[in-house]
């Protein structure tokens, strides 16, 4: 057997999903996934991923199966995120839904935030009692870890002033229940402290 006798047109396509996820629709691959979607959802299928393409938004993704107790194949690893990184993803989480929402922003399709308005918002955002200064001090750190995620796009630096794009899979990920939910938590940790 050889790579010519089993390569699929969508092969490159399904690679690239397998390896960094999402694929947008500037990548070489995406007629690709929007051709043979029904191709390479049967595929990964057979191993326990689902095919998720966003048209409108310009992104797909994979995720995993679940059975009725949550659990999956495996196939692709759960990444731990540290309590400051969450509260950062659910600020532009937040961001995003406002700005979907908001009538002035009817005709832009991406959501862009600068480092300067990410402080900001989680200076409104955090709760009295919670430990601002070091939060402050690794903000950072926390906003390289949502770039890392694939959540943010640096699309410019100026005057010390970083520019980026957040990524609507962030919606996918970060549902508005979830959301609420973690509001609640931090409102709740804030009153115990």
């Amino acid at each position: 057997m050889s790579l010519e006798s089993n390569i699929k047109p969508y092969s490159k396509a399904i690679v690239k999903l397998l390896k960094s996820s999402p694929v947008e629709k500037d990548s070489p691959v995406w007629d690709a996934i929007k051709t043979y979607q029904a191709e390479i959802q049967d595929y990964l299928s057979q191993i326990g991923l689902e095919l998720i393409v966003k048209k409108d938004e310009g992104f797909a993704y994979v995720t995993q199966f679940e059975d009725s107790e949550g659990n999956t194949q495996g196939l692709v690893t759960r990444r731990q995120i540290g309590f400051e990184t969450s509260v950062v993803l659910v600020v532009l989480r937040q961001s995003l839904e406002e700005f979907d929402s908001s009538p002035t922003s009817y005709q832009a399709q991406e959501k862009f935030i600068t480092d300067t308005e990410i402080r900001e918002e989680l200076e409104l955002f955090l709760q009295e009692g919670y430990n601002r200064l070091k939060f402050r001090k690794e903000l950072d750190k926390y906003i390289k870890n949502a770039v890392d995620l694939g959540y943010l796009k640096e699309v410019s630096v100026r005057d010390n002033e970083t520019r980026y794009q957040i990524h609507r899979i962030i919606k996918e990920k970060i549902t508005l229940d979830e959301l609420q939910n973690f509001k609640t938590k931090l409102n709740e940790y804030a009153q115990s402290v």
